[in-house]
């Protein structure tokens, strides 16, 4: 069976949600029109590729939904929170970062039979509706571009790589520029004695 949308007056298939998925909810239990309203408390197994290079949830672990589904003139508005799992390496250190994090979501998810400006609006199919499109954008957006293991993380050392978190007081001697050795070898030896360092100035030094 091949669902289909209207968009702007012409007929755009649409996605077709698996009602197998933890991600897939069924409304045909909401009346279509204001008022009706169904919560929805369940836990999902995470698809794969939720997430940016550096961190992202690991496929499979587990997403923590708390959602109101209420139904409306245009479609079923989802309004709640998404509770997952993060995992990444920190930004300065390399560390491995794992943590949970709560995600906002609040999505409209409208009639097929709605014309719409937008074309990448999320649909109603059939008696479905797929919150793994949502799901990945919210999590997208909510996540840090340079994750840290702690806010203080003191980074790896520049020179030898040492993690700067396991010793706090690790440090280099500073090595001599080399253009300046010259100059450093010349300081080490005796200066040459001045005319002013003899009694009686040069004629004293004739007589030695």
């Amino acid at each position: 069976m091949t669902l289909s949308r209207v968009v702007e007056g012409a007929v755009v298939p649409g996605r077709i949600p698996d009602a197998r998925s933890e991600l897939v909810v069924d409304i045909h239990d909401l009346r279509r029109g204001a008022g009706a309203h169904k919560q929805v408390t369940r836990v999902a197994n995470a698809p794969d590729g939720i997430g940016i290079s550096v961190i992202g949830v690991p496929p499979g672990s587990p997403i923590d939904l708390d959602l109101l589904l209420e139904s409306v003139v245009e479609g079923v508005l989802v309004t709640g929170t998404a509770t997952v799992s993060l995992m990444g390496s920190c930004a300065r250190c390399l560390e491995e970062v794992v943590t949970r994090t709560v995600i906002d979501v609040q999505e409209l998810f409208c009639y097929p039979d709605k014309e719409l400006d937008d074309p990448d609006a999320s649909r109603v199919e059939g008696e479905l509706i797929d919150l793994e499109p949502v799901l990945r954008d919210a999590v997208v957006l909510d996540l840090p571009f340079t994750p840290l293991c702690r806010p203080d993380c003191a980074g790896l050392c520049p020179l030898c790589g040492e993690n700067r978190n396991r010793d706090p007081g690790h440090e280099h001697e500073i090595a001599a520029d080399p253009r300046w050795a010259g100059l450093v070898e010349l300081g080490s030896g005796s200066p040459a004695p001045l005319e002013n360092d003899y009694p009686g100035g040069s004629q004293a030094r004739i007589k030695e």
